[in-house]
Order: C-alpha cells, then structure tokens, then sequence
C-alpha cells in the first residue's frame, strides 16, 4: 500500500470519527458497541454506520416522509403496539430491521476478512464496496427482517390478537439478531488474533490458490475503470455519498 493511499485513510478515519453522529439517536446502540470500539481500535478499520437492529412502526408510504409511531433496539410487548397503530391516520406498517454495519477498510485484504466473518457468522447477505475515491466499504447485513401492513388510511386491518402475534415472530427475530451479533464479535476477535500472527511458509498448491485468488480481484478492479459499469451498492443514506457510484464485488 502506497504512503499517499494509507495517508488519506488515515485522514478519512480521522475525518469519520471527529465528525457530529447524524443519526436520530445521535450515538452507538449499546448492544453493538463493543464491535464498534473494536473496530475503531484496528488501525486497518473505522465504522462508517450502524444500527443493532430494531421493531420500528410507521405510518406513512417513504421512509423519509413518514412518521414514527414506536420503536426499541430491545424486545417489545404487544400492548405498545397496539397503543402505537392506534394513533395511526395513514398507512401503518411493522418492521423488524435487523443489524447493519458498515466499515470502511485500509485495504482490499482487509476487507475480505471482515466480509469473510459476517458471511460465516450468519450475515449472507453482507457485501463489499470499493468507490471511484478508492474508498473500500464492508456492508454487514442479513436477510431475516419482517415488514407487515397494519393499517390502511388509519383504518385497522388487523386483529389485536394478530399483532400480539407478530410482536412475538418480532421479538423472535431480535433474540436471533443478537446471537448472529455476539458470534460476529467472537469470530472478528479471532480473526484479527489471527491475523496478526507470523504467516506460515505455503505450499505450491496454496501459492497458485492465492495467485488465481488475486486475479479475480485484478479482473473485478479492472472493471471499475470501464465506462458504464457502475452500480450503486448499500444501505440508501447511510453510506456516503462517494459510494454512489461504486463496484460491488461480493453480493
């Protein structure tokens, strides 16, 4: 890695973490800080942004555009979201969002790691990043949300007894959520143990590996410089700007 592109890491780490956190909750969920500061104290990693997760009720059709009636990073009981949709006079709709994580990395091998441990902790839908600035971002995220229409212009469409349902499908959700975080935590402290050790001498077979290994990143690095194969890649605006116009290397 050159001096110039591990200097303006360094700048957009430092950058990243001085800045004001934008987010409605203005700070780091507590269930997720610990992978946060562990990153944060790896000199090849920073977190960009976060959610633990969370059971979010709105009423409104966009996200941006819409109100929200309730919602906990921790398990919840029926009888608050009952009073929640209660108070709704658009369209109502229950989400369980599971954890999102993203992580910008010093480098390409670094990056692999992190996408390596968030696939085999439970995360497959997580994915990896590299802008058009050089920036190289791992998107942690999974597939095991839930997105259920309440009400239609204020109007129920639902027993109660179905929403005492469906808070516990929820709460279900945020246990396993919880579990595929402590063993994201658990695998990435091993992983960078072990990356930190000496490397052992490799055979011819794992020379060839890793050179037909980094040939498939050449190739999918090469196409970033082609006119017209960009793509966007992330979480909407919880990524910066940057990586708008992206490659996506891992899906």
């Amino acid at each position: 890695m050159s001096s110039l592109m591990e200097k303006g890491f360094r700048q957009w780490k430092e950058q990243c973490l001085n800045k004001l956190d934008l987010s409605k909750k203005g700070q780091v969920d507590e269930d997720i800080a610990h992978v946060v500061t562990l990153l944060n104290s790896c000199e090849q990693y920073f977190t960009t942004s976060s959610c633990s997760g969370r059971i979010i009720l709105t009423d409104g059709a966009q996200k941006h555009g819409c109100v929200w009636l309730f919602v906990s990073h921790q398990q919840c009981k029926s009888e608050d979201l009952v009073s929640a949709v209660a108070r709704s006079s658009g369209d109502a709709v229950l989400k369980f969002e599971p954890f999102v994580l993203h992580v910008q990395c010093r480098r390409l091998e670094d990056a692999q790691l992190t996408h390596s441990v968030a696939i085999n902790s439970g995360f497959r839908n997580s994915g990896l990043t590299v802008s058009k600035t050089g920036k190289i971002i791992t998107a942690v995220r999974s597939t095991h949300g839930l997105e259920v229409p309440l009400s239609h212009q204020g109007k129920l469409l639902v027993e109660q007894e179905y929403i005492c349902f469906l808070t516990h499908i929820a709460n279900k959700k945020m246990e396993e959520n919880l579990r595929r975080i402590h063993r994201f935590y658990q695998n990435l402290q091993s992983a960078l143990d072990t990356d930190k050790l000496p490397a052992e001498p490799q055979t011819h077979h794992h020379s060839q590996e890793t050179k037909n290994q980094t040939s498939v990143y050449k190739r999918r690095r090469k196409r970033e410089q082609q006119p017209g194969t960009d793509c966007c890649h992330g979480e909407g605006s919880s990524i910066e700007p940057e990586l708008n116009d992206c490659l996506d290397l891992f899906t």
